[in-house]
């Protein structure tokens, strides 16, 4: 047991190693896309300002921003909640200006989407057509075209004061990539969609929002076995891998941050599979990676092989998974043999 250890230690901070040093662009991989997560302060502007001024202006400061990113090609743009609220306008012209808007600042999103062939999230207060208001994420795909709305499941007190109402049950959307699960804001607080989301086994989840969540971010990330991109207006946008490790982040420098990430990856426990883990290493070098966070007794192993799946070299090796491996310790707990 020392030395199968010692040789998936090795493997593990060699894997790390050549993780970090080499472009991703040498491991090609089906499942790996590049995200790009941009979190901007919104411009302020006028009390006074003409509702298609506001239109025209906020159509001008995404297209700097999304020209930050799109030289490195994404295939997700993901923006902060209500990212096209300017600061110091009133409700009342706020209101105006939702009406006239309608859907042209989406309508440009949906362009920039289809001209540069990648998926956008527009996260922003939504007009319906008996004047109520939800604060929604709409998912845009390569061809400008809506894939899917979530409607904000916990607003807050303040927002349903002032007229936004609860979205209806959440879903996963498809996207050529994977399964993306969409959350708002104050929808980090709470366990009951946290609990659907980890039933639906999302690939990514999305969080769009105006306040950071601090821990809850990795938990989520962890909790849905998922990886988590977040954007987040003036703080810090960070992508997490599913053991809530960030893999990128905006910084006091730099309002965006572009990462690489491997979807075919699956996270195992250690237990009972130290010499599985090691046979697959062994057979696939670097075409496999193996992440340890430390501490947690859980590893993520991620295919960079161009096509053996992950799932494939699960089954190769019988290396059982981090749910079953918990559910397995459940079923065993509850055997007579080990009861009171």
């Amino acid at each position: 047991m020392k030395n199968c250890r010692s040789f998936l230690t090795h493997s593990i901070r060699c894997g790390l190693i050549f993780m970090f040093v080499m472009p991703w662009g040498q491991l090609w991989s089906k499942n790996v896309i590049k995200i790009a997560t941009i979190g901007p302060r919104p411009p302020a502007l006028d009390a006074g300002t003409d509702p298609q001024v506001i239109i025209d202006k906020m159509i001008e400061f995404w297209g700097e921003k999304f020209a930050q990113v799109l030289p490195d090609r994404p295939d997700l743009i993901v923006v902060p909640e209500a990212c096209d609220r300017p600061r110091g306008i009133p409700r009342d012209i706020l209101s105006q200006y939702y009406h006239v808007r309608k859907n042209q600042i989406r309508d440009y999103f949906a362009s920039i989407a289809r001209e540069n062939r990648c998926y956008i999230v527009y996260s922003a207060a939504r007009e319906m057509q008996d004047n109520s208001l939800r604060n929604s994420s709409v998912l845009i795909d390569r061809d400008g075209v809506v894939a899917g709305i979530y409607d904000k499941y916990h607003p807050t007190i303040y927002e349903m004061e002032r007229g936004i109402v609860p979205g209806g049950e959440p879903q996963i959307i498809q996207c050529d990539f994977g399964r993306v699960a969409l959350i708002i804001c104050f929808d980090l607080n709470f366990d009951e969609i946290r609990k659907k989301y980890i039933e639906a086994d999302p690939d990514l989840v999305v969080f769009s929002s105006m306040y950071h969540g601090g821990l809850m971010q990795a938990y989520w990330a962890y909790s849905c076995r998922a990886f988590f991109v977040g954007a987040i207006s003036s703080k810090p946008s960070e992508i997490r891998n599913p053991m809530g490790d960030v893999i990128a982040t905006t910084t006091d420098y730099f309002d965006f941050a572009v990462a690489d990430v491997n979807l075919d990856s699956r996270l195992v426990h250690l237990d009972y599979n130290w010499q599985r883990l090691r046979a697959m290493k062994e057979k696939y070098g670097r075409k496999v990676t193996i992440t340890d966070p430390g501490f947690l007794g859980a590893v993520l192993i991620t295919s960079e092989h161009e096509t053996i799946s992950i799932d494939d070299m699960i089954e190769e090796f019988q290396i059982e998974r981090l749910d079953d491996y918990f559910v397995r310790s459940l079923e065993y707990r509850k055997k007579e043999i080990n009861m009171e």
